[in-house]
């Protein structure tokens, strides 16, 4: 019995390592995110006080207190999925219609978040299939039909991409801190389960 506790509170640490790992990525992308919002205002002369419609670009289920860990991975890292598309066709459109050819550091930090992001899905996806979570198919995000645009509505686009992804970074290390208590809590019940199972056979 000694054994099969230790081996149950064992069996949780490599999720809680990767829990820390993501929220530590997390942390990092949201900073560098602000940095690349900063430097994109700079870049198209956008006044410090400019806004966004709050609606969302992604297209997830809402949060609810219904959801289990379970639900809560598969919605961040299908939010986070889309976030990378949308990512890369932003980068695609600003190198299409709104580059001036030049590589500084705007474009750097725009790669650098980019880079972040896609570890921080590697974690997440990590971290689903760890809770034998469901696979991902992840549907196509909205704002993707930018045929038409006025060249100051696909920069308004682009901004909101970038909020996008920094509303979704924060939502992950929120949703993550409260995460590793509620894993071990079901990797623990689900090995009562599986034992007394194994029992009665």
């Amino acid at each position: 019995m000694a054994d099969r506790r230790t081996r149950g509170m064992t069996g949780s640490d490599p999720i809680r390592t990767t829990v820390a790992r993501a929220v530590a990525i997390a942390e990092q992308l949201h900073l560098e995110c602000s940095i690349l919002l900063e430097l994109y205002r700079k870049r198209e002369t956008l006044p410090a006080d400019f806004t966004v419609p709050d609606s969302r670009l992604v297209s997830v289920p809402p949060p609810s207190s219904q959801l289990d860990t379970r639900d809560k991975l598969w919605r961040l890292h299908s939010a986070l999925l889309q976030c990378r598309g949308l990512l890369d066709r932003a980068i695609t459109k600003e190198e299409e219609e709104l580059s001036s050819g030049k590589k500084g550091e705007y474009e750097t930090q725009r790669k650098m978040v980019k880079d972040r992001l896609s570890l921080l899905i590697i974690n997440t996806g990590e971290l689903l299939k760890a809770v034998d979570g469901p696979a991902v198919v992840t549907p196509c995000p909205e704002g993707m039909e930018l045929e038409g645009l006025t060249m100051f509505d696909l920069k308004l686009w682009v901004y909101r991409v970038f909020k996008e992804v920094d509303y979704w970074t924060n939502t992950t290390i929120t949703t993550l801190q409260a995460m590793p208590s509620v894993i071990a809590k079901e990797r623990a019940r689900t090995t009562r389960v599986r034992s007394a199972r194994n029992a009665r056979r």
